[in-house]
């Protein structure tokens, strides 16, 4: 039976769709058109003759009045149904939701697999992901457009890009249509997952994860308690990926909707606002078959496809597992540095391995939550064969601490190089707003491994952080280290990443996840974690932070103790203790010693700030600096619109204060693009702390 459907919003469809008026079943079947009327409006129900009489009048299957079955929809006319403008004349010129993620494969493969990693269906088995690549052109290219019915959407398109110079959006389609005219290609990108839920429920309405994905916009129905992803934000990435703004859907449901699970289909077009001959649009439209219930007359819904107009949108699945597949029409990677086929598979398994090695690692008695591989086809024809994740390869350290702890093969202290240490690292949750008894919170135990790094490692000494289902939340460089400290790789595993249940994992998944920022990449001062938890709640993440670095160092190695002299030799080479015992040592100033950062969708500056300490028993207050680094005249000073405090460091007042003893502290900041004097990506970022010497990001 048909989730949310009843028996007269049933027949009311089956008889809009056959064109049958309510007079002519009602005379069919010998009754008053009164009656009919009834059965339409939910006032009575017809006997179990008059059903069967229906089914046969309406050459349906037996049995599909009480199941609410669709029927056979071998006659299902496609349209695309393009919403008219608003009436009170606002205009939309892209989702803005869009904007929260750059339009990159390694950000859409993040996403993407993220919210189907969410939707597991079976927890005893993996999640399965395939991202499959196609090169469309010549004959295969223009069957494609017939199916997607090309000829109905192309005027907006032209419409749009004719005004592409006037916003982004525009010039993104502009280019998409010149590139696919020039070229005489199109390239698909297809994600599949399989044993997740599907798209179920309505087309409309609550309660619905079609409806999520396909209608609203920021509506997170996710079904896990360790929920990584967000189908709000992380499903924009998908149209944000396709430079033609159009993104078609094939679901099987884990359970069904109107008597069917296999084939549910639908498109989404987003376009900014347009006119095509005067009349205005806003842009959105929808692809499939026209509704007929009151109230949607003409509104795209999702329909029922039969194999071959599966197979003709290139959306064929091969199983009947549980999933959806979204094909991305027009892909490209924005960021520039994956052009060729090759390139953008590559990025793809990379970014698939980066982020997810952890979910993709079994233990001796535990299965992986995820498998994922990458395929690149060219007209039906296999260009790179299907390959398959390896985290063990991409990831061969961490792989190994983690496995080492699924296994139970961990040490407290490591004595060879392949021993995998563990300790735990506290958190203490705060209570949330509005609790009952709320008093001091819990404290939850984090589980720190770690382990030494693989010899060709290009990147060792990081502490890579994780939650949920084993999704990489960030990634930070340990530092200040003991002089001679071998290489290593350091895994922290929170919340339900632990593997061991209980109400404080619940509740440190809760308060970790209201601290992260849409990209989910951070654990910081959220709107979130402000409105759901009492006060104090960033100064229990600033402890987590500090105690999960402490713990690093106490698994790596204890800080040699300084001899007062040494061979004189050696002692004027390196100034060891250049200065005699008891004299004053001369006061220096603080450093920057790395900075890391990259320019936002929205054009700032988002960098993170390593700073070296000289001792001291005091606190050092200093203030954070930014100034771009042009090519001539003087060095312009922008303007903070975000400091934040990192390890070591509180922010006050747009004034950093530093931990009296701390060696070492870091901090981020967002610059404000009001305050650029250029367009940043034009520009270097330095970093000062008042007169000390910056740093390039």
């Amino acid at each position: 039976m048909g989730e949310g459907t009843t028996f007269g919003e049933w027949l009311e469809r089956q008889l809009a769709r056959r064109r049958v008026q309510q007079v002519d079943l009602a005379t069919e079947l010998g009754v008053s058109r009164a009656a009919v009327s009834a059965w339409v409006n939910g006032r009575a129900m017809p006997r179990a003759d008059k059903l069967r009489a229906i089914e046969e009048y309406l050459q349906l299957e037996l049995g599909a009045s009480t199941a609410l079955d669709e029927g056979p929809r071998d006659g299902v006319r496609l349209e695309w149904y393009h919403r008219s403008a608003h009436r009170d004349g606002g205009r939309e010129f892209g989702n803005a939701a869009a904007f929260a993620f750059d339009a990159d494969v390694a950000v859409l493969a993040r996403e993407a697999t993220q919210n189907s990693l969410d939707e597991q269906q079976d927890r005893d088995r993996p999640v399965r992901v395939r991202y499959t690549l196609h090169e469309l052109s010549g004959e295969h290219l223009r069957s494609f457009r017939s199916a997607v019915q090309w000829e109905e959407i192309e005027p907006h398109y032209e419409a749009v890009a004719s005004d592409g110079h006037k916003q982004k959006v525009g010039r993104v389609i502009a280019e998409g249509l010149r590139e696919m005219r020039d070229s005489d290609t199109l390239l698909l990108l297809r994600v599949d997952d399989y044993n997740t839920t599907g798209l179920t429920g309505p087309d409309y309405g609550d309660d619905s994860k079609f409806a999520a994905v396909l209608r609203d916009q920021l509506n997170s129905q996710k079904s896990g308690r360790g929920a990584g992803g967000s189908y709000g934000l992380g499903k924009a990435t998908l149209w944000a990926t396709s430079r033609l703004g159009l993104v078609l859907v094939n679901s099987t449901l884990s359970r069904p909707h109107e008597g069917r699970t296999e084939r549910r289909l639908f498109g989404r077009l987003e376009l900014p606002w347009h006119e095509i001959d005067g009349r205005p649009f806003a842009g959105l439209a929808g692809f499939g078959e026209l509704d007929t219930e009151r109230g949607r007359e003409g509104v795209a819904r999702s329909w029922w496809a039969d194999e071959e107009t599966t197979r003709a949108l290139h959306l064929e699945r091969e199983s009947r597992d549980p999933g959806t597949s979204f094909l991305i029409v027009g892909a490209h990677d924005a960021a520039g540095d994956a052009e060729s086929l090759q390139e953008m598979h590559e990025k793809l398994v990379k970014a698939l391995a980066d982020n997810f090695w952890a979910a993709m690692i079994s233990g001796r008695d535990a299965h992986p939550v995820l498998e994922a591989s990458v395929t690149t086809l060219r007209n039906g024809q296999v260009l790179i064969s299907e390959q398959r994740v390896d985290p063990v390869r991409h990831q061969p350290a961490r792989a190994r601490a983690l496995k080492a702890y699924l296994d139970g093969d961990t040490v407290e202290q490591r004595t060879e190089s392949s021993h995998v240490a563990v300790t735990s690292v506290p958190l203490l949750v705060p209570p949330e707003k509005g609790a009952k008894g709320r008093g001091a919170g819990v404290e939850h135990s984090a589980v720190l491994l770690v382990t030494a790094a693989d010899d060709n490692d290009p990147e060792p000494n990081r502490l890579v952080c994780m939650r949920g289902n084993r999704m990489t939340v960030m990634t930070r460089r340990v530092t200040d280290l003991p002089l001679g400290t071998d290489a290593f790789q350091a895994v922290l595993l929170a919340g339900l990443a632990t593997g061991v249940s209980g109400s404080d994992a619940d509740m440190a998944e809760r308060f970790l996840r209201a601290s992260e920022p849409p990209e989910h990449n951070d654990w910081t001062k959220t709107e979130d974690l402000v409105t759901s938890y009492a006060r104090g709640a960033r100064s229990r993440l600033d402890d987590f932070r500090r105690d999960m670095t402490a713990g690093v160092r106490r698994l790596v190695g204890r800080r040699a103790s300084r001899s007062e002299g040494g061979p004189a030799a050696l002692r004027e080479l390196l100034q060891i203790d250049a200065y005699k015992k008891g004299a004053r040592r001369p006061e220096s100033h603080p450093t920057v010693r790395h900075v890391e950062g990259a320019v936002d969708a929205r054009g700032a500056w988002t960098v993170t700030v390593e700073v070296k300490l000289p001792q001291r028993d005091d606190a050092w207050v200093l203030a954070p600096v930014a100034k771009f680094d042009v090519r001539s005249g003087s060095r312009p000073t922008v303007g903070w619109a975000e400091l934040i405090a990192g390890e070591s460091c509180r922010v006050l007042d747009g004034v950093l204060h530093f931990e009296p003893g701390a060696r070492s502290a870091s901090f981020s900041g967002v610059t404000d693009v009001a305050s650029h004097p250029v367009t940043a990506h034009l520009a270097r970022l330095i970093v000062d702390l008042q007169k000390s010497k910056g740093t390039v990001a």
